[in-house]
């Protein structure tokens, strides 16, 4: 007895078409991932309010002339629209403005008024930077008894005063000690960086000197405040920063009530308090 042979099926089995519904839908699972992971936020306010539209319960709002749609995409900045003129609007700005970055209609024209507390903290930085390149000198501590700094109304006052037993200068002579030349050459670089004008001056005491003839307190002084000049320019400090180098022998003592103390025997440095003047080749 001959045995049956088994069916043949035809087509795909069974359980494949199982297997491709769920493909379809973890694909469509995926696209909608990927589509609400990079979604256009103007484009979904439009299908928002679209829907919002079919199902009748849109809002509707008018604000300074425009019609806003709660879910209809709009500029968002364009909230309320009105012309409000201002003393300084940057919008209409005519004038050339100086201090400003920008100039014509994008100028910034507010108005800009320097405070008066600037000046003085510039002094006060420019004579702590004074005292901190001297710190680096071996001999500050032999020489702090012979640096005076301090601010006056004519700007900021640096003195170099003699001291019993430590002179600034050779006696009777304009040539400076080593350490004098030091103290000049440290603070030329913070001088050189502000644009403050400079005036020197020598000062004496009330003891006269007659070593040669026609040659006194007057020229003794002029001629060390000129010496402190040439050292400071040699240090970089530019020619027209100085605005005056003066000697005033024995008319102006730092101790008028003992005038012969030798810590009269003095070079001043004034760091001017004043505008910088303008340059030679400045055209308004």
């Amino acid at each position: 007895m001959a045995k049956k042979r088994a069916p043949v099926l035809e087509g795909a089995p069974e359980w494949i078409v199982t297997f491709a519904d769920l493909m379809s839908l973890l694909v469509c699972f995926f696209v909608l991932i990927i589509s609400f992971s990079i979604q256009d936020k103007q484009k979904l306010q439009v299908v928002a309010g679209s829907m919002r539209d079919a199902f009748g319960i849109k809002a509707e709002m008018n604000k300074a002339g425009l019609i806003e749609i709660e879910g209809v995409p709009s500029r968002e900045y364009v909230k309320q629209v009105a012309l409000v003129e201002s003393e300084n609007d940057t919008e209409y700005a005519d004038k050339a403005h100086a201090k400003q970055k920008k100039q014509g209609p994008e100028a910034e024209t507010h108005s800009h008024v320097k405070a008066e507390v600037r000046t003085p903290d510039n002094f006060a930085l420019a004579a702590d930077s004074i005292r901190q390149a001297w710190q680096d000198l071996p001999e500050v501590t032999e020489s702090s008894n012979n640096i005076l700094i301090e601010e006056t109304k004519e700007g900021l006052l640096i003195q170099l005063v003699d001291q019993e037993g430590r002179a600034m200068f050779e006696p009777n002579s304009a040539k400076p000690y080593a350490h004098t030349r030091s103290l000049l050459r440290k603070m030329a670089p913070v001088l050189k960086g502000l644009p403050n004008r400079l005036t020197i001056t020598g000062h004496s005491d009330a003891t006269r000197i007659y070593n040669r003839v026609g040659y006194g307190q007057w020229e003794l002084t002029a001629d060390r405040a000129n010496t402190a000049r040439r050292i400071l320019s040699s240090a970089g400090v530019p020619s027209d920063r100085f605005f005056a180098v003066v000697g005033k022998a024995d008319s102006e003592p730092l101790f008028p009530d003992d005038t012969f103390l030798a810590a009269n025997r003095r070079v001043s440095i004034v760091l001017m308090r004043e505008t910088p003047p303008l340059a030679s080749d400045h055209k308004l």
